[in-house]
Order: C-alpha cells, then structure tokens, then sequence
C-alpha cells in the first residue's frame, strides 16, 4: 500500500518515513511559499500590525474588565485595525491571485482558453472594483467636510474612507495588469 493512503503517515512499517502530510498528499517540500514581491511583504506587514494592533487592543481590554480598569474605545481601536488588516488583505489576495474561485469549467478546457478566461475575469474584476471606487471617492468628496469622528476617541472617518479608497484603487491596478501581464506562474 503507498504511503498516505490509507495508513495516515503511521511508521509501523519498516522502512516506511513518517510523512505528517499524508492526509493532504502534500510535501513540506512543497509547501514552502513562493518568494513574495515587495508588494505583497508591504501588504502582509501592515495585516499584520492591525491584526496585532486589533489582538493586543481587545486582549488589554479584557484584562482590564477584569481586573478593574477600561480600555476607553477599544471598540473603536478595533474596528479602525480591522480596516487596516482587511484592506491589506484585500490587495494580498489579489496580488497573489488567492480570491475564491470555482474552476468545474475552466479545469475542463484547454490551458490557452482557461489563460483567456483568467485574463477576462481579471478585466471584468478591474472594472467592477473601479466601479466601486467610484462610489467610495463620491461618499469620500461628499463628507469630506462633515468632520464625522468615531464617539469616544473621536477618530476621523474620512480617513478610514481615504484608506478603503486607495485599497479599490491598488486593487483594481492590479487586476487590470493581470489582465494583461503573462503570468508566469
């Protein structure tokens, strides 16, 4: 019987190599990431210092609740790390071409077709998420000057809007140039 099929990586076989990745048939060989670009190292530096920041933030507030003290707006503190970390999310799937995806037909065609297919998802993506900016650059003009702040902590809004903007605008730059970049993985 081959490895993994069957015994889970179990070593009871003489001369059989315990392989903890039997159940996915993968390798740690092969689960060695890729390099990534500069790009991709800014995004995942920035998730992670609101996933930190948002971690550290609800962590302190509750100790606080129970030892005795509050962490005044740690909502609000949160809710801003979390849009740092889903816009820095957002633009890493993207670079790294991650977004969900059914492949039921392109898996059936032939390699030039599903590369043609990828590019006119990657044009149509483009164009719905400048479509999106749009929308975000209109709310952002329009309240511009209405000084809205979060309660507590009174932390701008338009702020957080400039950052979902600048995320549709990277996001949409991207997929238009793998609409018609070769890719070469």
């Amino acid at each position: 019987m081959p490895q993994g099929a069957g015994d889970h990586g179990r070593n009871d076989v003489p001369g059989r190599v315990m392989d903890n990745n039997a159940d996915t048939g993968s390798t740690p060989a092969a689960d060695r990431a890729p390099p990534r670009s500069a790009a991709a190292t800014i995004a995942v530096v920035l998730g992670s210092i609101g996933l930190l920041g948002a971690m550290a933030t609800d962590a302190i507030a509750v100790l606080g609740r129970h030892t005795g003290f509050s962490l005044l707006g740690s909502i609000e503190i949160v809710q801003t790390m979390i849009v740092l970390l889903a816009s820095s999310a957002i633009v890493l799937a993207t670079l790294e071409r991650n977004h969900a995806a059914v492949h039921i037909l392109t898996e059936r065609l032939a390699p030039r077709r599903a590369a043609l297919l990828a590019r006119l998802a990657s044009a149509v993506s483009a164009m719905i998420v400048a479509v999106l900016l749009i929308g975000a650059l209109w709310l952002l003009s329009d309240l511009w000057n209405a000084h809205e702040r979060s309660e507590l902590l009174h932390i701008p809004f338009r702020v957080l809007r400039a950052i979902f903007a600048a995320t549709l605008l990277i996001v949409s730059v991207i997929f238009a140039w793998q609409a018609v970049a070769r890719r070469t993985q």
